[in-house]
């Protein structure tokens, strides 16, 4: 269990490279689970264009809030949004930073997953096949307004009886999946474009303030990463402290079963000096509520004049 609470710690780190990774995995998972994934539209006018419409875009809506869970700056984030302002000044710059950052790296799976289901087309066949304009195809000329949407909903359903013998069900196939390529396609040169040039512009303008943002950005997160390690420490020490005191009583019981007990003092300077004179649960509740509260200011030079 320590080993896989280990790599769990890890990968919930604000490495970025760790943070990119994770993104990685889920774009080729929405991959795998698309290709993975049948896809069988109802071929009903009322039910086709929300079937298609929904496999396009639900499983995005989970893949986003799958990065947004799996990034651990998303909740440093919000927790440092909503924390009161304190001794401490909110620095905006750097919650938009962070912003910025998580949601790069959160729209990568459901970008992907639109754009496979584009280039694929299946989902936009389904979607609009019944939205076609029927004058444009020759085999739905002689056919009465009703049996021409029965037929225009059962274009993705090649195995149907009714469009077996139908000239124009390919043709409307094929004009459909042209049009859901062509925009695959323009989204993800938009994106490359897009990209390129948020790349290449970016020492355009000041450095000085995303350094600082992204610096600050990395502070809050190792801040809560390492209070959040010693509150864990000063926990066990403190139910160490308190489990001794139960067992105090039953020291001669104890001996008479060859158990060790240290004596009382045994360590309890180097405890003490860690428990920081921390002693009951009040005093736990306040600290806690204070830091909250009052985070103290970025001034290393108060610790060196105590």
């Amino acid at each position: 269990m320590d080993r896989f609470r280990m790599i769990f710690q890890y990968f919930q780190s604000n490495s970025e490279s760790v943070m990119n990774g994770i993104c990685g995995l889920l774009a080729l998972a929405s991959v795998k689970m698309y290709t993975c994934f049948d896809f069988s539209c109802p071929c009903l006018p009322r039910y086709n264009m929300a079937y298609g419409l929904g496999i396009m875009f639900v499983p995005p809506i989970a893949l986003f809030l799958c990065g947004l869970i799996l990034n651990r700056q998303s909740l440093v984030m919000l927790e440092e949004w909503r924390r009161p302002q304190g001794r401490r000044k909110k620095d905006l710059a750097v919650i938009r930073y962070m912003c910025s950052s998580i949601m790069q790296r959160a729209m990568v799976a459901p970008v992907v997953w639109i754009i496979v289901t584009l280039l694929d087309g299946k989902c936009l066949i389904c979607a609009f096949s019944s939205s076609v304009d029927p004058k444009k195809f020759v085999g739905f000329a002689n056919t009465s307004p009703v049996q021409v949407q029965q037929l225009l909903a059962k274009v993705p359903c090649k195995d149907d009886e009714l469009m077996r013998n139908n000239t124009s069900r390919k043709a409307v196939s094929r004009y459909l999946r042209c049009w859901s390529q062509a925009l695959g396609w323009s989204i993800l040169l938009i994106l490359i474009v897009a990209a390129f040039l948020a790349r290449w512009l970016r020492p355009c303008f000041n450095q000085a303030t995303l350094l600082q943002a992204r610096h600050w950005s990395n502070y809050i997160d190792i801040e809560q990463k390492i209070f959040e390690e010693t509150c864990c420490e000063h926990s066990r020490l403190f139910a160490h402290k308190c489990i001794l005191h139960f067992f105090e009583s039953m020291r001669q019981e104890i001996k008479l079963h060859s158990f060790s007990l240290p004596r009382e003092g045994e360590g309890a300077e180097g405890e003490e000096d860690l428990l920081r004179g921390i002693t009951d649960q009040d005093q736990v509740n306040k600290l806690l509520k204070m830091w909250y509260y009052e985070k103290p200011p970025l001034d290393v030079r108060q610790v060196t004049q105590r």
